[in-house]
């Protein structure tokens, strides 16, 4: 019997771990898997970037069945629902058509090592109306949904225009949340509206379009350091954002965000971009240690506390370093870094050898203001300790990072290649998609 071993979510850092699995293990005494609930993955840097329509992810995503054929892993289509340890098995929920018929009935895979890197979920902070009403930008079903909306709203409003060019007529968006993925789809969507002309929306510009940003905190982008935070604050402003730090907001009603200083906010589209969490269902894993925010607990091996078996990796495990003050942020060079660790582990364990402890090396923070700016800090021995950047340059390594996340999906050889593609269908391909 071949021992197999089971990854749970195909994210940056479970797809890059099975690939690599697969090219070691695949093709000797070893089964890898991969379970995961969507088709087809796309890096969730650039979900703000489908949601505006600068980004078509039919062209940039990667189908997980061709990409496990060519990496000599398994690929099972399926949503995790629960996990047996003492049997050691994946409980894998039934799959339902869009009518609600069941397809394929609940399930098992048995596993001997099983890595859960299930991504996060946005944080509501029990705030009352957010599922309700807001929108979200957490995979790509509601990515493409926001953009739809968006698009809707903006033919709304020439339409409008169309019959009276004196019309006081907008498209509002409101987004809760002052982190890299609120300051980047608001810079975004101005860069969407000003290309619409060229769509067929003639009358409609960035000057019908509004869009107010809301940070609970004190600032916007606290991963940044102070001076690039305010440059980034001044560069939204001058596109025309409004932007709103120290700004709770309380509830949320149709249409409108309510915040703790007695202003409504009224918008024809709320986004909530305010934090992460774990799964809900991460409480449930048959005893394995979870946080309050649903991240499953793990060793400096990145195995879960209470199972050696058991790994968990990426935004859904939480670890603190001995002598941090926090856990390891949640961002996409974390999930990269425990993948290579948590690969490192498994081959120990197969071959009886030490286990490794994980090292975070923090690189720095970026954020991109669409055309319009990037900014950030790189950090390590490369720039001497942190280093600020703006411009031309942060934007360059800004889009290297999703470079090197092709390569590591992909090994060299195509992911080179995927990069040259990229630049030529920069010069090919519409500005915007708009279905």
């Amino acid at each position: 019997m071949k021992t197999q071993i089971v990854v749970v979510g195909g994210g940056a850092g479970g797809l890059e771990l099975v690939r690599r699995l697969g090219d070691r293990l695949g093709q000797q005494a070893f089964d890898v898997i991969l379970v995961e609930r969507n088709r087809t993955h796309i890096w969730k840097p650039l979900l703000h970037e489908v949601a505006a329509g600068a980004l078509d992810a039919n062209l940039d995503e990667v189908g997980y069945g061709r990409h496990a054929n060519r990496w000599g892993y398994r690929f099972f289509f399926g949503a995790l629902e629960a996990i047996d340890r003492q049997a050691q098995q994946v409980v894998v929920a039934p799959l339902l058509d869009e009518d609600g018929a069941e397809l394929i009935g609940r399930h098992r895979i048995r596993y001997d090592y099983l890595v859960i890197a299930v991504g996060s979920v946005s944080n509501d902070f029990g705030t009352p109306g957010v599922s309700r009403y807001c929108l979200f930008l957490e995979d790509r079903e509601q990515a493409d949904r926001f953009r739809l909306k968006l698009l809707n709203h903006c033919l709304r409003v020439s339409r409008a225009l169309a019959d009276d060019a004196a019309a006081p007529a907008y498209v509002d968006v409101a987004i809760v949340g002052g982190g890299a993925t609120g300051v980047e789809l608001a810079a975004e969507l101005y860069n969407a509206a000003a290309a619409l002309k060229h769509y067929g929306l003639e009358v409609f510009d960035e000057r019908r379009l509004r869009v107010t940003l809301i940070e609970a905190g004190p600032r916007i982008l606290p991963a940044l350091p102070e001076k690039l935070a305010e440059a980034a604050k001044q560069e939204l402003e001058a596109l025309g954002v409004r932007v709103l730090e120290a700004t709770a907001v309380t509830e949320v009603t149709q249409g409108a965000l309510h915040t703790a200083g007695g202003e409504e906010i009224r918008a024809d589209m709320l986004v909530w971009a305010a934090g992460v969490r774990g799964p809900e269902l991460l409480q449930r894993m048959d005893g394995l240690e979870a946080t309050r925010n649903n991240q499953l607990v793990v060793l400096p091996s990145l195995q879960t506390t209470r199972d050696p078996r058991i790994f968990a990796i990426g935004d859904c495990c939480y670890f603190k370093p001995e002598g941090a003050d926090r856990p390891v942020p949640p961002r996409a060079q974390a999930a990269h870094q425990m993948a290579a660790t948590a690969l490192a582990n498994i081959l120990n364990l197969i071959h009886q050898k030490p286990l490794a402890p994980f090292v975070y090396r923090d690189r720095g923070s970026l954020v991109s203001l669409s055309r319009f700016s990037t900014v950030g800090s790189l950090m390590g021995n490369l720039v001497g300790g942190r280093m600020a950047i703006e411009g031309r340059l942060a934007r360059l390594v800004y889009l290297s990072l999703y470079n090197m996340h092709l390569v590591a999906i992909h090994g060299w050889l195509k992911g080179v290649a995927l990069i040259a593609v990229g630049h030529a269908n920069q010069v090919v391909r519409p500005r915007l998609k708009l279905h």
